[in-house]
C-alpha cells in the first residue's frame, strides 16, 4: 500500500500522450486518475466533483488554464500544480498569484511531476491541531487553519498559510528562499525556482499588513531571506 489509495488526480492537458504517460505513472502509486483533454470539459467535471489534485496545464483548447484556476479559487483550495512551458515565467507567476500551489516546466520528467503531487498532498494534510500563535494583533490558529489580523479574518492559500505558520513558528529567525522551498514546499531549489518564495511573501504582506511596502510582521534581510518579528 504507498499511501495514496483512494485519492484522485485530476490531469487536464490536451496532449493524449502527456494524459497518458502521467496517469501511469500516478497510478503505479495508487491513484486513481481522471484525465481530459480541455478546460470547458474540466470546469464541468469540478461542478460535479472535487478532485484530491489538479494538474493543470496552462495552455489548453476552450478555456485556458489560468482561466481554469480562477474558477477552481472561487469555490475550493484544492491543490492544483500547473504545467507551464519552459521559460513563460509570466504564466508561473500568474499562477501563483492566483493560487497554484506549485507547477512544472515542460518538458518535464513523469517521475519528478509525481513527486511533487505527493509533495504537495503532504503538505495538504499536514496539520499542527496544537498550535495558536498570538503575536499583539495577529493570530494564527493552526488546528483551525485560520488567521486572524486586527480582529478581521485573513483569506490566506493553503501554501500562504503554510508559510506564515512556519516563519511565525520560528520567530526573528532568518530563512533562506532555498531553506523555505525545502521545508515549506517539500522541494529543492533545484526543481522550484526561489521567485516562488518571494511571490508568496508578497502577497502574505498584502493581505497582513497595513503598509505591504513597510512591513510589520515579514521582514526582508537582504541578500539572505526573510523572517518573521513577532
Amino acid at each position: 500500500m504507498s499511501g495514496y489509495e483512494g485519492m484522485t488526480v485530476m490531469v487536464v492537458d490536451d496532449e493524449p500522450m502527456v494524459r497518458e504517460v502521467v496517469t501511469n505513472y500516478l497510478e503505479r502509486d495508487g491513484f486513481t486518475v481522471e484525465g481530459i483533454s480541455d478546460g470547458h470539459e474540466a470546469l464541468q467535471r469540478l461542478e460535479q466533483a472535487i478532485p484530491d489534485l489538479v494538474v493543470l496545464d496552462v495552455m489548453l483548447p476552450a478555456v485556458d488554464g489560468l482561466s481554469v484556476l480562477r474558477s477552481i479559487r472561487q469555490r475550493s483550495d484544492v491543490p492544483v500544480i500547473l504545467l507551464t512551458a519552459r521559460g513563460e515565467e509570466s504564466d508561473r507567476v500568474l499562477g501563483l498569484e492566483l493560487g497554484a500551489d506549485d507547477y512544472v516546466p515542460k518538458p518535464f520528467s513523469p517521475r519528478e511531476l509525481t513527486a511533487r503531487v505527493r509533495s504537495v498532498l503532504r503538505r495538504a494534510v499536514l496539520r499542527d491541531d496544537d498550535a495558536r500563535l498570538e503575536y499583539g494583533d495577529l493570530v494564527i490558529d493552526a488546528a483551525k487553519r485560520e488567521v486572524n489580523v486586527r480582529g478581521v479574518a485573513a483569506d490566506l492559500t493553503r501554501r500562504e498559510f503554510e508559510l506564515l505558520l512556519f516563519l511565525a513558528n520560528s520567530p526573528r529567525q532568518v530563512f533562506t528562499r532555498a531553506q523555505l522551498l525545502e521545508h515549506v514546499w517539500d522541494s529543492s531549489s533545484d526543481w522550484q525556482d526561489p521567485a516562488t518564495v518571494t511571490v508568496h511573501v508578497r502577497r502574505l504582506r498584502q493581505k497582513l499588513e497595513n503598509d505591504p511596502h513597510n512591513p510589520r510582521w515579514i521582514a526582508t534581510v537582504w541578500g539572505v531571506g526573510y523572517r518573521f518579528e513577532p
